[in-house]
């Protein structure tokens, strides 16, 4: 298909081993970006009929941060809601869902988030931020009261399920990492959902291989100890998944066209300059 950019192929020197006799994916931080989030799961989809085994249909674990920054958040959820079809879907939470559902329950406690993408996410719903400047307790309390009765009961009950890690396998799936000094039943959710630096420069092995999203990169990252899957999607563009069978693993991604071809053409412009 040409909307799906294969990166390359990563077996871990470990062999960690994916559940046996069935194929999984992860799809890394979507950020509101429902138009990239169709083209996944249109390719997905697609290799429903190839990736299905005689033990059960594949597995996709998405990784948190569905939410935020980008200005389709509710149309994601929507997707979300019934989509990939014929697939096991399992939905770990992500920091940015946290800190949704905390604004939902203490406005005034929680107006940070709006800084961090929430703006974007109330007005995905429908809904007016307060003013950046001069408001008081009563306008965030009228923005929380709005948020709460313009977000779907479905919405809200999709949120409140969703998972802290999944373990297949021999992997681990988790939104940001997990805290290196802790056994994995010890784990909390401040290191599950925002960890980074402590997580991602620690070299000590790992009983199980950890897939995550969080911390973006330019391109979709594998060790031996985690696979990272965040290529910033709300601003790259890019959205990138990893497809998990045996000890195979691989990385997939679809792109906004429209912004890479303004980007090449950028590039293209500067190197004439240049020349």
């Amino acid at each position: 298909m040409d909307f799906a950019k294969f990166f390359r192929k990563a077996p871990p020197p470990w062999a960690a081993k994916f559940l046996e006799g069935r194929v999984g994916y992860a799809v890394g931080d979507i950020h509101g970006r429902a138009d990239l989030l169709a083209q996944m799961l249109d390719l997905l989809e697609g290799r429903l009929a190839q990736d299905t085994r005689p033990a059960g249909p594949p597995i996709v674990v998405f990784l948190g941060d569905y939410v935020d920054r980008g200005p389709q958040s509710a149309a994601v959820l929507d997707m979300l809601l019934t989509r990939p079809s014929g697939f096991e879907r399992r939905f770990l939470m992500g920091n940015h869902e946290q800190s949704m559902l905390a604004f939902l329950a203490s406005p005034l406690e929680n107006g940070g988030w709006l800084a961090h993408g929430g703006t974007e996410t109330l007005m995905a719903y429908g809904v007016q931020p307060p003013p950046t400047l001069g408001s008081d307790d009563s306008q965030w309390l009228e923005v929380g009261a709005q948020f709460k009765a313009k977000l779907p009961e479905v919405h809200a009950a999709f949120l409140g399920g969703l998972e802290r890690q999944i373990q297949l396998g021999d992997y681990l799936f988790v939104h940001a990492g997990i805290d290196p000094e802790l056994p994995l039943d010890q784990q909390s959710d401040t290191a599950l959902f925002w960890i980074r630096d402590r997580f991602l420069n620690d070299r000590r092995p790992l009983t199980q291989r950890v897939v995550h999203g969080h911390t973006p990169a330019d391109r979709p990252y594998s060790d031996p100890r985690r696979v990272g899957l965040d290529t910033g999607a709300y601003a790259s563009g890019i959205l990138t998944a990893a497809r998990f069978e045996g000890e195979s693993m691989e990385f997939l991604s679809v792109l906004d066209r429209a912004a890479n071809a303004r980007t090449d053409g950028s590039r293209r412009r500067k190197k004439a300059r240049r020349h």
